[in-house]
């Protein structure tokens, strides 16, 4: 048994496909000058039939993963034309006579350990974007085949050293059973993407695990627990096929709850509305009976592309979510970059603690044509259903206040322009950090609704940097320092009359349906994997017993007896 870390829950039981590192053996190859011509053209070759390759993967999952996602493609295809890259690539070729492959593979390696010394986690994803363009470059000039995932009729335990949002895109739930990953945590890309799949993941191991992995073995995960039995005995895969077969036979049962409404055993009725980062979301959301988007994180129609997205572009995405959503409301979040989500085409300066730098709306404020572009985009489709705004990271009156004035520019630019808008849509302050908490009541005046965000609320209240494995046992959403601000925060929101969310991790975590039945905080948007589990519990629970237990929560002082009691009410799931 290898311990890790349970990223995604669940259980998978299957065999191994360790996913290649794509490291080519390339022998140092020299040639005469008078082959150089030659070899440029291999070069050249080589680079068409990358690009034509990669246009085609593009227009292949266009349809299926969104057109947001697909443009994770141009910002290969701008590798391959990037000068710097691609000067490095002749210059050995030139001065060195050295064959293309032995070029290419050089330039790779130089890139690479460049960016791998930077203590910037942004940088080290784009050295594994160079590394993966450098090596399909490196494939056709070596005339190696492609390396391929199982066919799909194996469904497969995907094993990685790490995964990319951009390879995580690829990815078909139905035929990868579960995932292993060397690097990462709950926190992770991987985590997050992995868990609005439904596919289990255990990840965070040591690195000397690298070589243990072997294509073809039979691994059991327990993405709950963090555990991976490698080649396991029948006891073992016994006892983990019949919590498989518990949890197949629950999520079926869930599955029935989708047309349910969530409605507590004394008939106080709960809003459950789903997080999504594209089109490609909302049917999920559908699938487990969202009742409206809680939270579009706009910022994923900003990445991975070579440029800003445009108004029009912007426009088109809104619109389709607003329309399919109908009378359901739709909460847009305005741009939301800086921190561990970092843009390849606007540079932001290198921070000394980025997670409280030029970030979210601060970025927003500062590049008020960026901004206005978005808001223009989001008042267009506001025309074709119940649309919100949201801006993150609010931390003063100012901030709000600026914002709506560049709101009213964009309304005055829509009506010059004769285009139709809601010229009453409702805007919002995202709740996630202790100075906005300390505001709230002044706040409440300045916004028609609160969200809260809890992942970064916690991380801020506490100190904890959610990213750092280190001291992950400190983050702890049940501190009561961390209950007091949510306590303060909906008191704000209710004596001014406005409503008030939670779109944060928390919504999701059942064992704080308690904690906001105490509050009276009704509206809970998550992931859709999360809606049917959430709506489940909220059926078998009477909210006058909750209600005991939250005021009860309150008088504790410490996060270990909050959960004890609230983990004692709700009791354990039957794995």
């Amino acid at each position: 048994m290898i311990q890790g870390i349970g990223a995604a829950a669940g259980v998978a039981i299957g065999k191994a496909f360790v996913l290649p590192t794509w490291e080519w053996d390339v022998p140092d190859r020299r040639m005469e000058s008078v082959d150089l011509a030659k070899e440029f053209e291999r070069l050249y070759e080589g680079i068409r039939t990358s690009k034509t390759e990669i246009e085609f993967m593009k227009n292949e999952i266009k349809e299926t993963v969104g057109v947001a996602e697909s443009n994770i493609f141009d910002a290969h295809i701008a590798i391959l034309e990037d000068p710097v890259f691609m000067s490095e690539i002749r210059g050995i070729i030139e001065r060195q006579y050295k064959a293309a492959e032995v070029a290419v593979k050089e330039a790779i390696d130089h890139f690479v350990t460049m960016f791998d010394l930077l203590d910037d986690e942004y940088m080290k994803e784009r050295a594994l974007d160079i590394k993966d363009v450098g090596n399909r470059l490196l494939k056709h000039l070596l005339g190696t085949p492609d390396i391929t995932l199982p066919s799909d009729t194996q469904p497969y335990i995907l094993v990685a050293r790490e995964l990319s949002p951009s390879q995580l895109v690829h990815l078909n739930p139905q035929h990868v059973l579960g995932m292993v990953t060397i690097a990462g945590g709950k926190t992770s890309h991987s985590a997050i993407m992995a868990r609005a799949l439904g596919i289990p993941l255990v990840s965070g191991l040591e690195d000397s695990l690298t070589e243990i992995f072997k294509t073809g073995d039979l691994l059991v995960i327990d993405g709950d627990e963090g555990a991976i039995f490698l080649n396991p005995g029948h006891v073992i895969i016994d006892q983990y096929t019949a919590i498989a077969e518990r949890q197949r036979r629950r999520k079926e049962q869930l599955q029935l709850l989708a047309s349910v409404d969530p409605v507590t055993k004394d008939n106080v009725r709960m809003k459950l509305a789903g997080n999504i980062s594209s089109v490609k979301d909302l049917e999920l959301t559908f699938k487990y009976g969202a009742e409206g988007v809680g939270l579009f994180r706009t910022e994923f129609l900003y990445m991975d592309r070579l440029g800003f997205p445009s108004e029009e572009e912007q426009f088109e995405v809104y619109r389709q979510i607003a329309e399919r959503m109908g009378e359901h409301s739709v909460v847009i979040r305005t741009l939301d970059i800086g921190g561990d989500k970092q843009l390849e085409y606007f540079a932001i300066p290198e921070e000394e603690n980025p997670v409280l730098g030029f970030r979210a709306i601060r970025i927003s404020l500062d590049n008020k044509e960026i901004f206005k572009t978005q808001l223009m985009a989001i008042l267009r489709a506001s025309a074709y259903g119940n649309v919100k705004i949201l801006y993150p990271m609010i931390s003063s009156l100012e901030e709000v206040r600026k914002a709506k004035e560049i709101l009213q520019e964009a309304k005055q630019e829509l009506t010059a322009r004769g285009i139709a808008y809601d010229d009453n849509v409702p805007i919002g302050a995202m709740i996630e950090v202790p100075a906005a908490v300390a505001i709230a009541d002044l706040l409440a005046k300045e916004v028609d609704f609160f969200s809260i965000g809890t992942n970064d609320l916690v991380q801020y209240v506490l100190a904890v940097d959610r990213m750092n494995e280190k001291i992950a046992h400190m983050y702890h959403p049940f501190h009561p320092a961390v209950l007091r601000m949510l306590r303060q925060t909906v008191m704000a929101a209710k004596e001014a009359g406005i409503p008030i969310s939670v779109c944060g991790e928390l919504a999701s975590d059942e064992r704080a349906l308690p904690i906001w039945l105490y509050l009276g905080v009704s509206n809970l948007s998550m992931s859709s994997q999360s809606l049917l589990r959430v709506k489940h519990r909220i059926l078998n629970i009477y909210a006058s017993e909750s209600r005991e237990l939250g005021a009860l929560c309150y008088r504790l002082s410490t996060s270990t007896e909050v959960e004890a009691e609230l983990v004692r009410y709700l009791g354990t799931e039957v794995r």
